[in-house]
């Protein structure tokens, strides 16, 4: 797969540090080109580096490792280079106090799909630090970091579960775009959690087989639409 990187930092390294070890064919685009080469070299395995315009247009998925306040306007500059594209997003707009930066208004993925109406948006990576990411893989007692995906294009959320597993993690059906503020507020909570409290957030929900209380049902996700990779589960009133 082609892989067009918009971003030089932190994120953007350790996800295509996982695609170009992987086997696919990665552009890093910036700005600055000195950057840009930079952390091509360092991804190796035949990474190249280009200007922002040339890697949105080399990439069956581009990701958008952008901060959330430049993320739109880049993405509006790119929307001819954009259009047909998966456009892949990974920001959390999160702010100081961890104030969710867009309460009252659409989501960070929902931004960019309006800067860029020709792309498809799929909204994933952006509930941990750059440093879980770049971890070869991110496994955490015995099992893999599991990802919330959000999109509306079936095609382009299969691009994306496919990116999630060469990241030697596990995709997890999380609903369409008009989800995507949800996964955003659960990073500004996770990360006020983390940071703020020193509280491990694995601890707040209980194991999936007592998802609906104790003895309770979970309905499995293939026979109620959720697809492969996710899972739903009913939970009743008493």
């Amino acid at each position: 797969m082609r892989i067009g990187v918009l971003g030089t930092g932190g994120m953007a390294g350790a996800l295509a540090g996982h695609w170009a070890r992987a086997g696919h064919e990665v552009t890093v685009g910036g700005r600055d080109a000195g950057r840009a080469a930079r952390l091509a070299g360092r991804l190796g395995a035949g990474a190249r580096s280009a200007g922002l315009r040339d890697a949105a247009g080399s990439g069956d998925v581009v990701l958008a490792a952008l901060p959330f306040g430049a993320g739109a306007e880049v993405v509006g500059e790119l929307r001819s280079e954009l259009a047909g594209r998966v456009l892949l997003d990974c920001s959390n707009p999160v702010g100081p106090g961890f104030r969710l930066l867009t309460d009252g208004g659409p989501s960070a993925a929902a931004r960019l799909a309006a800067a860029a109406p020709g792309a498809r948006v799929v909204k994933a990576f952006n509930l941990c630090h750059e440093d879980v990411w770049g971890m070869r893989p991110p496994v955490f007692d015995g099992r893999p970091l599991a990802v919330p995906v959000c999109g509306d294009d079936a095609e382009a959320l299969e691009r994306v579960r496919r990116l999630v597993r060469d990241a030697g993690c596990e995709p997890v059906a999380a609903g369409g775009l008009d989800r995507a503020g949800l996964l955003e507020a659960t990073a500004a909570l996770f990360i006020g959690l983390w940071v703020g409290e020193g509280a491990d957030v694995r601890a707040l929900a209980p194991p999936l087989t007592h998802a609906a209380g104790p003895g309770g049902a979970v309905v499995p996700a293939d026979t109620r639409g959720g697809g492969r990779d996710g899972a739903r589960g009913g939970a009743s009133g008493g």
